[in-house]
């Protein structure tokens, strides 16, 4: 059986730890060649191990500097990028009234700033009929206290596949949105600190919001991010799917 993703080349920023690296390891499953961005290099080392048919390299979505670098080696490397997965992001909670410059300018530079420059400095890279994932979450369309900013910046992302997927029609280049409910991943459970006690708490909590009664977890995301990345969804674009066992629609 013919792989999903057989001689593609794609890049997942964000690619060293939860829904990134499970999705990085699928697409290498399915035949694509992944370069895999993070800030840390340790653990971009140990990513490109597990995924295997991958280059990992150092990464900061924030600075463009740093994204021009990543390009120019894609460039020399394949020529083309054919799957992008904007996953680089992340945010921290703050309740209204004691939300600083700071905290805002994090998320926004992560979640927006990142997103926005990742995705048009691969332009010129990006194949005929290239597929385009931004990383979204249901918070951006739906209320959670002390996670304003954050939500802020993800119903950001949902208004750029909404707008980019006409600014590139010519080229026949894909963009939808990755919306994840509450997954368990490492960036979720720090929400709650590092106490393991409250960590199961803020699980088993985001668990009881969730029809089907759980959490997600990482491959979950991931497989549906192969979905959005291969010939399977060809008429899908400017969609928001949601992998959120349906917290989103309640």
């Amino acid at each position: 059986m013919s792989k999903k993703l057989e001689g593609k080349i794609a890049l997942v920023t964000g690619g060293t730890t939860g829904i990134g690296l499970a999705t990085a390891k699928r697409f290498a499953e399915e035949g694509a060649h992944v370069y895999i961005t993070g800030r840390r290099q340790a653990e971009l080392d140990k990513a490109v191990e597990l995924v295997g048919n991958a280059t990992g390299i150092a990464v900061d979505s924030t600075k463009l500097d740093q994204l021009d670098a990543l390009y120019a080696r894609i460039n020399q490397n394949h020529g083309r990028l054919d799957v992008l997965f904007a996953n680089a992001g992340g945010g921290s909670m703050l309740p209204l009234g004691e939300i600083t410059e700071a905290h805002y300018d994090d998320t926004f530079d992560r979640n927006v700033k990142g997103v926005l420059f990742t995705v048009q400095k691969a332009l010129p890279l990006l194949a005929h009929n290239a597929s385009i994932i931004l990383t979204g979450s249901t918070a951006g369309s739906s209320g959670t206290a002390a996670f304003s900013v954050y939500s802020a910046s993800k119903a950001a992302v949902r208004a750029f596949t909404r707008s980019w997927i006409l600014d590139l029609k010519d080229r026949a280049v894909r963009v939808n949105t990755l919306s994840p409910g509450a997954t368990r991943t490492p960036g979720l459970v720090d929400l709650a600190g590092p106490d393991a006690e409250q960590q199961q708490g803020l699980l088993d909590y985001l668990a009881s919001q969730v029809p089907l009664g759980r959490v997600g977890e990482p491959i979950e995301i991931a497989n549906a991010a192969v979905f959005l990345a291969s010939d399977d969804s060809s008429f899908v674009n400017g969609a928001e799917l949601f992998v959120d066992g349906g917290q989103a629609k309640i």
